[in-house]
């Protein structure tokens, strides 16, 4: 079956950066077209980045453009997020998502001084 295994995620001060990572099992990664949302607490999921399955076209939310890049290894099934010049506001959990029904359990990402 799908799954997808988010890592990377943890406590941090604003301006640093971060790595997540997202590993895929159970279907044709290197065909998929892969995204990242997040959700912070009181507030709706948002769409921060989305890459197409050969890793040519990426879009971002304006929220994130020019601080965030998302990346695939498809020899690794694996989809990453950079985060670079966190704010405060980028506190959510993070989650991994192919289709629009499968789902990672998300990491938790805390951007605080």
């Amino acid at each position: 079956q799908v799954q997808l295994v988010e890592s990377g995620g943890g406590l941090a001060q604003p301006g640093g950066s971060l790595r997540l990572s997202c590993a895929a099992s159970g279907f044709t990664f290197s065909s998929a077209t892969m995204k990242w949302y997040r959700q912070a607490p009181g507030k709706e999921r948002e769409l921060v980045a989305t890459i197409t399955s050969a890793g040519r076209i990426t879009n971002y939310a304006n929220s994130v453009k020019d601080r965030f890049t998302i990346t695939r290894d498809n020899f690794k099934s694996t989809v990453y997020l950079q985060m670079n010049s966190r704010k405060p506001e980028d506190t959510a959990v993070y989650y991994c998502i192919v289709g629009p029904e499968y789902w990672g359990r998300g990491t938790q990402v805390t951007v605080s001084s």
